[in-house]
């Protein structure tokens, strides 16, 4: 009995094997199917979204970008300096039939920040049809004179200009030289080295901050009016010398200023009823400031004085 086997149906067996292949090629006709789906569908969408984007792009070109209803009428500049309006018209590269959507106001600011005159630009749209553009400008308070090297060959002065913060401006020949005409008003900074001037940053040497600290607390002090700043020298380590405009040489320590500008005004108004000038006086000294006089009627007539322009004035178009 161990060896009776049962006979087997070989028939039967390979109907099951074909039965088998069978359900497997239609498992791979649907996944194929449902694949080539997919494929289409995905296909189809992208085709979609693209045809519906294109078409979105027409539309926004056609009722919005290009659309006369919203080109500028009006174009409105206020500035709180000096700087001409057309140049700011025309350093903003926009011009009246502009799209007034389709402006990049980006880059309105940024062309007009690259005058090294302009501390900040703030540009707005007011629909339909109008553009403000509102600049605030730097306002300097002292030069600097250097003698450099030309690009022809030659040498001349070159004239840097100082805001209150220590911000150093140099006009380019692109933009031009807005201060120029007042440049006479204000006073020069000597014992300054090029290396100490960063075009476009403020100046972190101490001696020239005290100074401009000096020039600006000098415009509300009790001595404005009085005398003109010519200049002052910042080439020493510790003390400031200023030259005014009447031949009078002060020196200064660099702190206290409020006070020695108060003392000034003391020994100013002393020797004017004694009819006394100073010609030179020691502020750096806390006691007994060292003082010499000159006889008022003995100084040279004072040169007209320069006024600076006033910055409150607001501008626009």
């Amino acid at each position: 009995m161990w060896f009776n086997r049962k006979a087997k149906n070989r028939r039967f067996e390979r109907g099951n094997v074909l039965d088998v292949k069978l359900r497997a090629k239609e498992v791979r006709a649907a996944r194929l199917r449902l694949a080539t789906a997919a494929v289409g569908l995905s296909l189809g969408t992208v085709i979609g979204l693209y045809l519906l984007w294109r078409a979105g792009d027409w539309a926004l070109d056609q009722f919005v970008f290009k659309n006369d209803a919203f080109a500028i009428r009006e174009l409105e500049i206020r500035t709180d300096g000096s700087i001409p309006l057309e140049h700011l018209r025309r350093w903003a590269g926009v011009k009246p039939g502009d799209n007034l959507l389709a402006l990049d106001l980006n880059r309105v600011k940024g062309d007009l920040e690259l005058s090294p005159m302009i501390q900040s630009v703030a540009v707005e749209r007011v629909l339909p049809r109008t553009l403000k553009i509102s600049v605030i400008e730097r306002d300097p308070i002292a030069r600097v004179k250097l003698l450099q090297f030309q690009p022809d060959g030659g040498i001349g002065l070159v004239s840097y200009y100082l805001d209150e913060g220590g911000h150093v401006i140099q006009p380019t020949p692109a933009r031009g030289d807005p201060i120029a005409p007042r440049a006479e008003a204000l006073p020069v900074l000597s014992g300054v080295g090029v290396s100490e001037l960063n075009p476009g940053r403020p100046v972190t040497v101490p001696r020239i901050s005290a100074a401009l600290r000096l020039i600006a607390e000098f415009e509300g002090s009790p001595m404005a009016g009085m005398v003109d700043l010519q200049s002052v020298d910042v080439s020493g380590t510790d003390l400031l010398q200023v030259i005014t405009g009447q031949g009078s040489q002060i020196t200064f320590a660099p702190d206290r200023l409020e006070d020695q500008l108060r003392w000034w005004r003391l020994v100013y108004d002393y020797g004017r009823k004694r009819g006394k000038a100073i010609r030179t006086l020691d502020l750096s000294v806390t006691n007994n400031a060292p003082v010499l006089w000159i006889e008022a009627s003995a100084l040279p007539p004072s040169a007209p004085r320069l006024n600076k322009p006033s910055f409150s004035r607001k501008k626009h178009v």
